[in-house]
């Protein structure tokens, strides 16, 4: 069983920068597919991107150009660097790792954007 740890969330003004890592209890090299989701209170999860076992990398609309995903499977880490933050982009961002018909997800770290 993949345990998976978010970190690097915190409280940043609007137009500011973070990075959030998502660091895997084993070597994430056989894992298909990574990804980050999202949610707010009194909404459902929502996708944010994902990124293939060789590196493809996809994005929600709403993030696009914005932020990017990426994946060391050397640190068995994935990353997501968000640029240009907004407001909506409030949330507790969990990360996801799919392997062999099996969800893992991580506790989730709060991201706050306010002035």
């Amino acid at each position: 069983q993949v345990q998976l740890v978010e970190s690097g969330g915190g409280l940043v003004q609007p137009g500011g920068s973070m990075r959030l890592s998502c660091a895997a209890s084993e070597s994430i090299r056989s894992i298909n597919l990574m990804g980050w989701y999202r949610q707010t209170p009194g909404k459902g999860r929502e996708y944010v991107a994902h990124i293939t076992r060789v590196g493809g990398a996809y994005y929600a609309d709403s993030v696009k150009d914005r932020f990017t995903i990426s994946r060391d499977n050397a640190k068995n880490t994935m990353y997501l660097q968000m640029n240009s933050l907004k407001f909506e982009d409030t949330a507790v961002y969990y990360c996801n790792a799919a392997r062999d018909y099996t969800q893992y997800w991580g506790q989730g770290t709060q991201v706050t954007v306010s002035s």
